[in-house]
């Protein structure tokens, strides 16, 4: 999970595996944009609690060429991002196993200020999380493992899909006020257990809120674009 939302640092030593890793430097962005870079530690953050994984799990899990994320591994291990966590030796060969160095990344938000030096690079590691979500969201549509078809009052499946692309006009106060809530639906989430009740599903929330400074030759509208929803 990658997020931009401040966070206060972790008091004394650094663990073995940080809870939350706080990015602010250029080399650690750059490994981060990438979709398949991305793709990768999520599949060692999800496996973590059994263990760590070896190219070939991670390759068979992604449903990619072994050979193709060698260098991509290597990237995000220099990075400090994945770990060789185990090693042995197999037909004379040292096979590696790796596991993420964290449980979670959050982007720092002093690299997105004006004259920040990483603020390409910040943006560049954002824009590789929405390819990242969408060609996953691409491929468990096409694999009809997703709903967008049932409504939402419709208890017997209970997971429909929800899409909604909006333009509003609000205030400061406004805006902020919702981006504390949004804040407080993902605190809510983060704070509840992993369900391992029967039935239980993997949900995606992607959240993408900003707002646009008026520039010279400022929008005189005041009523709302029209949206898209499903």
């Amino acid at each position: 999970m990658v997020e931009n939302t401040e966070s206060a640092p972790a008091p004394g030593p650094a663990p073995a595996v940080l809870k939350e890793r706080r990015v602010a430097d250029a080399a650690t962005l750059k490994a981060l944009a990438d979709p398949l870079r991305l793709a990768i530690l999520d599949v060692l953050m999800a496996a973590a609690g059994a263990g760590p994984l070896t190219a070939k799990e991670i390759a068979a899990a992604l449903d990619e060429p072994q050979t193709k994320l060698y260098r991509h591994i290597k990237q995000l291990e220099k990075a400090g991002l994945v770990r060789v966590a185990e090693t042995r030796l197999v037909s004379g060969i040292v096979e590696s196993r790796y596991a993420p160095a964290q449980e979670s990344l959050r982007l720092a938000p002093e690299i997105f200020a004006p004259g920040s030096p990483t603020r390409g690079d910040a943006y560049d590691a954002m824009l590789a999380a929405m390819d990242r979500v969408r060609g996953e969201f691409r491929a468990h549509a096409m694999a009809d493992r997703i709903d967008f078809a049932t409504s939402r009052d419709d208890v017997t499946t209970g997971l429909p899909g929800m899409f909604s692309h909006s333009t509003f006009r609000l205030t400061p106060e406004r805006m902020l006020r919702l981006r504390r809530q949004l804040d407080d639906i993902f605190n809510e989430l983060k704070a509840e257990s992993e369900s391992d009740a029967e039935g239980a599903v993997e949900a995606t929330l992607f959240t993408l809120l900003y707002g646009v400074r008026p520039g010279p030759a400022a929008d005189s509208r005041t009523d709302s674009r029209p949206g898209t929803e499903s």
